[in-house]
């Protein structure tokens, strides 16, 4: 899918994918590198008018079409990095929401090729949904194992049996889809459940 992307995005796209408490659990760049050092550099995620759109509008647009005030002139100094053009879509609940901007110098993005990008946001968007929320139970017995725990300390720790700690940690790895404990651990931190 990021072919795709890349295939449609002459001059590269931003991905923010499932931004939770203001920050994406997954972000993705590839605009060049002088202007994402300088779009950072000025937290200009903070003030950009096409965050603002994603998170309060689903959808796709040109940038052009974007009425919202611009008074740190993001849109114009992208212009100035050769992002003449671009579109933005944004999907999700607002608790979860996706927004994926794409770029290119020569001209407007065609009604055809905004349609192939709200599909293709849409399809990033649900592949990359995390699973659902971890118990509590689950969440401790994956901080035991992540501190360096040894199955048996772990349930010690937690007063429970050995079994009951290996049966957490199972039902953690299937609600994560991990194959091992290790990965689910991993994952529980890259989703923020732990």
């Amino acid at each position: 899918m990021l072919n795709e992307l890349t295939d449609l995005a002459p001059l590269g796209y931003s991905m923010g994918l499932h931004i939770r408490f203001a920050a994406p659990l997954i972000y993705h760049t590839t605009y060049s590198e002088s202007w994402s050092r300088h779009y950072n550099d000025n937290s200009y995620y903070l003030r950009d008018p096409l965050v603002f759109w994603g998170i309060g509008t689903t959808g796709v647009t040109r940038w052009s079409e974007i009425t919202l005030p611009d008074p740190f002139g993001v849109i114009k100094q992208a212009a100035g990095h050769g992002l003449n053009y671009g579109a933005t879509a944004s999907c999700g609940p607002i608790s979860s929401r996706s927004i994926i901007s794409i770029g290119r110098g020569d001209r407007e993005f065609s009604d055809d090729e905004l349609a192939r990008f709200s599909a293709l946001a849409q399809r990033l968007h649900e592949v990359n949904t995390p699973p659902s929320e971890l118990t509590q139970a689950q969440v401790e017995a994956l901080k035991c194992i992540a501190n360096g725990d040894r199955h048996s300390a772990a349930a010690a720790k937690l007063g429970i049996s050995e079994s009951a700690l290996k049966a957490r940690l199972k039902s953690a790895r299937v609600r994560l889809e991990a194959r091992t404990t290790s990965e689910a651990v991993r994952k529980a931190r890259e989703f923020r459940m732990m």
